[in-house]
């Protein structure tokens, strides 16, 4: 199992307390964190660890389209067998200094708490990417639950407080938000470059899509409804009406 930082256990932090007191997670809920989108496409990411935590990492940046290689003398099968198909680059051996070079981020899942402060330390040294799961002080960036429907990404967060409510909350919101939104998404991604050519202020693009979004009709109960040509009307209609506008400027 993973070194994890739980209070009353042996400590598994840079802090070296002896048993854990919990102190140096003590500001995570008053941490503001700032939450971005990362490109992965082509970019190198290292997890170190082979194992149900691992996998699930591998997973989650192989669905970013991460160039990923994971460092670990033993892995599940799962894992081994995306090496096999080519998928990952597996590299069976332990962490050695020098693996993060040229790498974009670390998430680490080791047993070890040796391993993973030196790869934490061997990161912040290179001011890149590191999350040694289950450690807070161990990172500079966590890993929020998501939910993904086509394009859509929706990040949950509880600061670390709770995993499960997280959970919980990603549940909910995946029945909230649906696959009407992420169509909607597509259909007004298709108008972008439209607007972008034709509107010239940032107001007038906003003035357009929130038009469409919070019109009198509903889009998404439309979509709901089948009825996505009503939908592709409403562009049109708002398409015209803006070019109608700027042509009586």
């Amino acid at each position: 199992m993973p070194a994890a930082a739980y209070a009353g256990k042996d400590c598994v932090c840079q802090f070296k307390r002896g048993i854990c007191d919990q102190t140096c997670v003590q500001d995570m809920l008053d941490t503001p964190f700032y939450i971005a989108c990362l490109k992965l496409r082509n970019r190198k990411c290292l997890v170190i660890g082979g194992g149900e935590l691992g996998l699930e990492k591998t997973e989650g940046l192989l669905a970013c389209d991460g160039d990923v290689i994971v460092i670990s003398p033993e892995v599940l099968p799962e894992v081994e067998a995306l090496a096999v198909e080519g998928s990952i680059t597996w590299l069976k051996r332990d962490y050695e200094q020098g693996d993060l070079e040229g790498k974009f981020l670390v998430i680490a899942c080791t047993d070890s708490t040796e391993t993973n402060i030196r790869i934490y330390d061997d990161a912040e040294e290179r001011a890149m990417l590191a999350n040694i799961v289950d450690v807070p002080p161990l990172c500079n960036f966590i890993l929020p639950a998501i939910v993904r429907t086509g394009p859509l990404a929706i990040a949950i967060s509880t600061a670390g407080a709770s995993p499960a409510l997280a959970k919980r909350m990603k549940d909910e919101v995946s029945e909230l938000f649906g696959e009407e939104y992420a169509r909607m998404a597509v259909l007004l991604n298709e108008v972008r470059g439209w607007a972008k050519g034709t509107l010239p202020t940032y107001q007038d693009r906003k003035a357009f899509f929130e038009g469409i979004v919070r019109g009198e009709q509903d889009p998404i109960q439309l979509l709901k409804d089948g009825r996505e040509k009503d939908v592709m009307d409403i562009i049109i209609a708002s398409q015209q009406r803006a070019e109608a506008e700027l042509a009586q400027a």
